[in-house]
């Protein structure tokens, strides 16, 4: 295939689920060079009495948080998802349903309302990790659940009700649709290769160089090559690891530190506070051996060309099929010429 293909309507496969994404590079072949918002003004508030998440305050439950001075977890006031569901099933004919049972937890990342992730240090994202790995450890070990969804929703136009920083984590007995995909993709190359497909997909992108963010001893951030949101980022351990609580305390650093530079490239590159959606896919917690897992974390932000200018999934993508506008490779460079001190310390 002849590289002059991205310079022309084509589709790219997305080697993780077995779907494609179009791409239409020559509707924006040249960088924006159009609207340019002012900086966002970021909240110094360390501390909001109204806030559900900050230490010491009361939930809507009547809970009271504790004066929690790092990270802190506790099972979400309104969880999808209950553990204690009877096991039910409804079939009429073409109608059918089954009860799922799960546990659906908030995790706090830092005591201070006014931070995110790209404003905190990477020692504290460390604790952030730890007790990723604490609760999917946790939660995974207990009977009935079979996946542990770790994420995040960062900004009000991602969903996000409270700006506190914070994330979740969703438990529940059934491996979700998305999770399935992957997971079918993965076996297929470990069975023919008995290779990783992450780890064989890391060596090509590595040799290519054209979509590369980030780099350290034990991670590589970059933008997929079938990404369909504008910014889509994702991070990849070098190791073939199967879940996150395999990384040793170097590498929970590590993880820690590209995390950090990677959302600081993305608050960087409109100079607002870079809304996303975030989440780790990591083999399920069902009982099974899964060698063909290779975790990764993904980042789909909303973003266009400004702060204000952003990509909605409508009209062909919501009938026919994902469409992107501006290459993975025009994505990955506009990242990489920015600043790599957070534009709110400049």
């Amino acid at each position: 295939m002849k590289q002059t293909i991205n310079d022309k309507p084509h589709r790219r496969y997305n080697i993780l689920t077995g779907e494609w994404v179009l791409v239409s590079p020559h509707r924006t072949k040249r960088p924006w060079q159009g609207k340019k918002d002012k900086k966002t003004e970021l909240s110094k508030e360390t501390y909001d009495p109204n806030c559900y998440l900050c230490p010491t305050n009361e939930r809507a439950s009547g809970e009271t948080n504790p004066d929690y001075q790092g990270t802190y977890s506790f099972v979400n006031d309104f969880a999808a998802l209950l553990p204690d569901v009877e096991e039910e099933t409804y079939e009429n004919g073409l109608l059918r349903a089954q009860t799922e049972r799960g546990i659906c937890k908030v995790v706090c990342f830092s005591p201070n309302h006014a931070l995110t992730l790209p404003l905190m240090e990477v020692e504290d994202i460390t604790e952030v990790v730890k007790l990723w790995k604490k609760e999917y450890k946790e939660l995974g070990g207990k009977d009935g659940i079979n996946h542990v969804q770790i994420f995040e929703n960062k900004g009000a136009v991602m969903g996000c009700s409270n700006p506190h920083p914070h994330g979740q984590i969703w438990s529940q007995s059934s491996i979700p649709e998305e999770v399935q995909k992957k997971q079918s993709q993965q076996k297929k190359h470990w069975e023919k290769e008995k290779r990783s497909l992450l780890q064989d997909y890391l060596a090509q992108e590595l040799e290519l160089k054209e979509r590369i963010l980030l780099e350290n001893d034990h991670f590589v951030a970059l933008i997929p090559y079938w990404a369909v949101w504008p910014y889509e980022a994702m991070i990849i351990p070098r190791k073939h690891y199967q879940n996150i609580a395999q990384l040793n305390e170097e590498e929970e650093k590590a993880f820690a530190a590209i995390l950090k530079k990677l959302t600081i490239m993305f608050d960087n590159l409109f100079e607002t506070s870079f809304p996303y959606s975030s989440g780790i896919h990591q083999e399920p917690t069902d009982g099974e051996h899964h060698p063909e897992w290779h975790f990764h974390m993904s980042f789909y932000p909303p973003l266009l060309r400004s702060a204000e200018v952003k990509k909605f999934m409508v009209g062909y993508e919501m009938f026919a099929n994902p469409q992107r506008d501006i290459t993975a490779e025009s994505a990955a460079e506009n990242l990489r010429k920015l600043p790599t001190v957070h534009y709110s310390l400049q």
